[in-house]
């Protein structure tokens, strides 16, 4: 897969972090920028890898997760088109603090070495201010699950995560469904529940005709209905 150096400017533009960047910025990332295709399932990179790169998420959904010795996950964050990930290994020097797949179908990656964002956040202080702002919604975020998890009851965890996922999927309030192209067993590593407690929950939901539940995808037919099921 390649693009056009027109083509990764154009990405690039797009993105807030990089949405001020002059025309010379803009044309070097793009000749040192290298896409990458990801199929379903694919790890990106490891907790504890070294660091020679970051990435911007060109599409598809990627997961950021942490895992115990014994094998268990928490999902830290959800990415989509536009966010950044792997910034901080690279800004502090360390190994990678946790691990990104992709999630529920392919994704597409633009990988930026780290020398070149480094060189850019030194002479751009503003860009520096940008990628603390997105780091910390990044982290209200994961603080936010945290608390899910911990407070909430599983029903109320799992409407909270559909609820998420329809969101990021752009629904404005108009649209009458929305499909989620995900897995039970990825649903409830993003609830931090079993598949099982997920399979009944969304069984429940499809009962009442607020979900339609498939092969590796959720549609939800009643989005705003989600709402009552989070306490």
């Amino acid at each position: 897969m390649s693009l056009d150096e027109d083509s990764v400017a154009g990405l690039l533009r797009s993105v807030p972090l990089f949405a001020e960047l002059g025309d010379d910025d803009l044309e070097r990332f793009s000749r040192v920028a290298v896409p990458r295709s990801y199929p379903e399932g694919t790890r990106v990179f490891h907790e504890g890898d070294n660091s020679d790169a970051c990435y911007i998420v060109r599409s598809g959904t990627f997961r950021v997760t942490r895992e115990h010795p014994d094998g268990r996950a928490i999902t830290l964050a959800t990415l989509t088109s536009g966010d950044i990930v792997g910034e901080l290994a690279m800004l502090d020097g360390e190994v990678r603090s946790a691990s990104v797949e992709t999630l529920g179908g392919e994704g597409e990656l633009l990988a930026l070495p780290a020398s070149d964002v480094r060189s850019l956040l030194e002479r751009h202080p503003e860009i520096t201010v940008k990628m603390v702002a997105a780091l910390t919604r990044r982290l209200r975020a994961a603080n936010e699950r945290i608390s899910r998890q911990s407070f909430q009851t599983v029903p109320s965890r799992v409407a909270g995560v559909l609820s998420q996922l329809v969101d990021d999927e752009g629904h404005d309030g108009n649209q009458s469904e929305v499909t989620i192209r995900m897995n039970q067993a990825d649903l409830a590593q993003l609830a931090g529940t079993s598949r099982e407690s997920v399979s009944r929950f969304l069984a429940d939901l499809e009962r009442s005709g607020v979900v339609r539940a498939g092969r590796g995808q959720v549609t939800i037919l009643e989005p705003a209905k989600l709402g009552n099921y989070i306490f």
